[in-house]
C-alpha cells in the first residue's frame, strides 16, 4: 500500500481547513433522502473542529455543467450538518468570489462554512481552470480530501487545489484506501467479483483485471444482458449494448482459459412486459421472447451465485443485480446481500461493497451495511482503484 499524508501528521490548531467532501446525496423536492455519504465523513469534520480549526466545506451536487441549477444547491444540507456537527454552519452563495473569501477568512476555530455547489462554477469541471484552485488556496491554510467517490476525476477541486496547499487524507478516505488496498495487496482466495450496471465501457477494465487476478466473476444488470445476447439468446425487449457483444464474446472465451477467472452469466431471469407490470415471470433464458424484458436475475441464478459466495475468501460487489427500485425486481440483490452478510459473519469472509445504487438497495430494504467488512462510498472510484489504476486525486497526497 502506498503511503499518504494523513490528519494525524498535522497540527490543525488555529488553521482554516478546506475540506473537499463527497456528498452528492440523493434529493427529492429539495430534501435529502439519504444522508449516508454525509454521515460517512462526520468523523473527519468533527476531528478538524475538535483539534482547534475552522472548517470550510466544499462539495458538489449532481451535474449542473457549470451553470447555477437551484435544484442542485447545497443549501438543503445546512440543517443536516448543523445537527450532525452540533455547530452553527454558515452558507456562502458561491464557492468562489470576494464575498466567499471574506467569509472564509473571518472564520474562528470551531466555526463552519458550507460553500455552494462547486460544479456551478464552469472552471471546476468544464474548463479545468486553475484560477479556481488559486481562489480556493487563498481561503484556507490546509486542504483535506475526503471525497473518495470523486477521486478518479481530475477536477480542479480534487487535484489542482491539493497542489497549492499542504494536503492530507480525511479519515474516511484513509479507510477507503486501506480496505480497498487489501484487494490488490492481500487478496483472499477464492476472490469473487460481483459486477452489474448499465455501461459495458466502464465495466470492461475491471472484468479484464479480475480475469487475471480473481477467481470468479458474477454478472447482473444490463451488462449481463449484453453477455446473454452475445451467447445467442433472444432477450426480447431487454436493454443491452449491441456494440459490445463481440467484446463480451471475447471476454467469455478468455474466461474459459485455464488460470483465468470464470465468468458466470445468468441462466434464468425475472421478466415482465414493463417495469410497472403487476405480473412477472421467472423463466429460463431460452423461454424469453417477444415483449418480455429482463429486470432481475432468476432464482436458479441466485442459487448458483450464492453457492460461489459460500466458498469465497473475498467478495467485491458493485452494482445491484436487477431493477431494484421496483420491489418485485429486488429479490436477486436482496438474496445476494443476505448471503454475503451471512458468510462474512459465519466465516470471516472479507466482503467489500460499493456504488451508490448498491448502497441504495440496502437503504431501501433495511439491509445493514455494517454486516460487511467494508462499505465503500465510491462507485466508479472503487472500481478503478481495485482494478489497480492510479486515481488522480490521490497523487497529490502521496508521501514522496
Amino acid at each position: 500500500m502506498a503511503m499518504y499524508r494523513t490528519l494525524d501528521q498535522v497540527d490543525l490548531t488555529g488553521k482554516r481547513v478546506l475540506l473537499r467532501a463527497g456528498f452528492d446525496v440523493p434529493m427529492e423536492h429539495g430534501k435529502v433522502i439519504d444522508r449516508s455519504r454525509i454521515e460517512a465523513i462526520v468523523s473527519t469534520m468533527r476531528y478538524i473542529l475538535n483539534h482547534g480549526a475552522s472548517l470550510i466545506i466544499l462539495a458538489h451536487q449532481g451535474r449542473p455543467k457549470g451553470e447555477v441549477v437551484p435544484a442542485m444547491s447545497q443549501k438543503p444540507l445546512l440543517p443536516i450538518l448543523k445537527k450532525l456537527l452540533d455547530a452553527s454552519v454558515d452558507f456562502a452563495d458561491s464557492c468562489s468570489g470576494v464575498e466567499t473569501l471574506k467569509k472564509a477568512r473571518s472564520l474562528k476555530p470551531g466555526q463552519v462554512l458550507l460553500l455552494e455547489n462547486v460544479r456551478f462554477d464552469p472552471r471546476e469541471k468544464e474548463k479545468k481552470d486553475v484560477s479556481l484552485a488559486e481562489e480556493f488556496a487563498q481561503m484556507a491554510d490546509i486542504y483535506v480530501n475526503d471525497a473518495f467517490p470523486n477521486c478518479h476525476r481530475s477536477h480542479v477541486s480534487m487535484v489542482e487545489t491539493a497542489k497549492r496547499l499542504p494536503s492530507y487524507m480525511g479519515l474516511q478516505l484513509e479507510q477507503e484506501v486501506e480496505h480497498l488496498s487489501s484487494v490488490l495487496d492481500n487478496p483472499r482466495r477464492p476472490m469473487i467479483l460481483i459486477i452489474s450496471g448499465a455501461k459495458m465501457e466502464t465495466k470492461i477494465p475491471i472484468i479484464e483485471h479480475f480475469l487475471d487476478k480473481g477467481d470468479e466473476i458474477l454478472l447482473g444488470g444490463t451488462i449481463a444482458n449484453t453477455f446473454i445476447a452475445a451467447r445467442g439468446f433472444d432477450i426480447g425487449q431487454s436493454k443491452y449494448e449491441t456494440g459490445f457483444m463481440e467484446k463480451a464474446r471475447e471476454l467469455m472465451l478468455e474466461g474459459d482459459k485455464e488460470k483465468k477467472a470464470d465468468i458466470h452469466v445468468p441462466r434464468d431471469a425475472v421478466v415482465a412486459s414493463d417495469p410497472q407490470a403487476k405480473t412477472c415471470l421467472d423463466l429460463p433464458l431460452e423461454d424469453i421472447e417477444g415483449d418480455m424484458a429482463i429486470f432481475d436475475i432468476g432464482k436458479i441464478t441466485a442459487k448458483r451465485y450464492i453457492e460461489s459466495i459460500t466458498k469465497a475468501g473475498m467478495v467485491i460487489w458493485n452494482g445491484p443485480l436487477g431493477m431494484y427500485e421496483e420491489k418485485q425486481f429486488a429479490e436477486g440483490s436482496k438474496a445476494i446481500a443476505k448471503a454475503i452478510a451471512k458468510e462474512t459473519k459465519k466465516r470471516g469472509m472479507i466482503s467489500i461493497i460499493g456504488g451508490g445504487d448498491t448502497i441504495d438497495v440496502h437503504t431501501r430494504y433495511n439491509l445493514p451495511l455494517d454486516a460487511y467488512t467494508f462499505a465503500s462510498t465510491g462507485g466508479g472510484a472503487m472500481l478503478e482503484f481495485v482494478s489497480g489504476k492510479s486515481l488522480p486525486a490521490l497523487e497529490p497526497l502521496l508521501i514522496r
